[in-house]
This record gives C-alpha cells, sequence and structure tokens, in this order.
C-alpha cells in the first residue's frame, strides 16, 4: 500500500463520522404520527393529547398509544408482537409496523429526513 493509499483511506475515516451525523444523526422529534392500514384510512394524529387508538386490521384490533408526545403498540394480534417489542418511538422517522395485521406508525417531525440513500 502505496503513501497515497493510506492517505485516501484516512481521510475516508476521518469524513465518515461527519457524514453520518449530518444525514442521519441529527434527528427532531415526532411532531405528530400518521398510522396507516393496509386497504383502509390514514390517520395523522398530534403527540400533544395523550390517547389510545384501536386500528382494526386484516386479522383483529391493533392498539396504539400516544403519551408524552411519544407513541407505541401496545397489543396486536399477531404471532410474533415485534410490532409490541418495538417499544417507544420518539423521533422523526421512526417506524413500527405489524405487517400480518396490515398496521403501520410513524413518527413525522418538520423536517424531511433520510431513511436511505438518496440519488
Amino acid at each position: 500500500m502505496t503513501r497515497a493509499d493510506t492517505l485516501v483511506i484516512a481521510l475516508a475515516l476521518l469524513l465518515l463520522p461527519v457524514l453520518y451525523f449530518q444525514f442521519w444523526g441529527n434527528s427532531s422529534a415526532g411532531e405528530v404520527v400518521q398510522i396507516r392500514v393496509a386497504g383502509g384510512d390514514d390517520l395523522t394524529l398530534p403527540l400533544d393529547r395523550d390517547k389510545q387508538i384501536t386500528v382494526s386490521g386484516a386479522l383483529g384490533d391493533s392498539i396504539i398509544e400516544i403519551k408524552d408526545r411519544q407513541v407505541r403498540f401496545i397489543h396486536s394480534p399477531c404471532q410474533g408482537k415485534q410490532c409490541v417489542q418495538t417499544g417507544w418511538l420518539r423521533r422523526d422517522g421512526e417506524l413500527a409496523a405489524c405487517l400480518p395485521n396490515g398496521v403501520t406508525v410513524q413518527m413525522v417531525g418538520r423536517d424531511k429526513r433520510y431513511d436511505a440513500v438518496n440519488f
């Protein structure tokens, strides 16, 4: 490996954390929550009031809780319960989904964020 190769690798390693925090690290708190049901209506709810929402999906009812400007699945009729195990969503862009029941919950903030590399 030449000196130029070493220099390029060192510069790339130094630049990597800067780029990461520029695009993905500075997430703001969510302003509203979007609840989507496959084949049904989409709900957009503010986070300023604590409440529980029951949403009917393909398998049955999912219960979603909004509390202290956070949101989570409390109950869903799916088998694995990964949606419930996801826990509280706090930041813009965070998402929890119950795919068997067809229900997704996503935090939405003021700023647009990248969720993948865009060209």
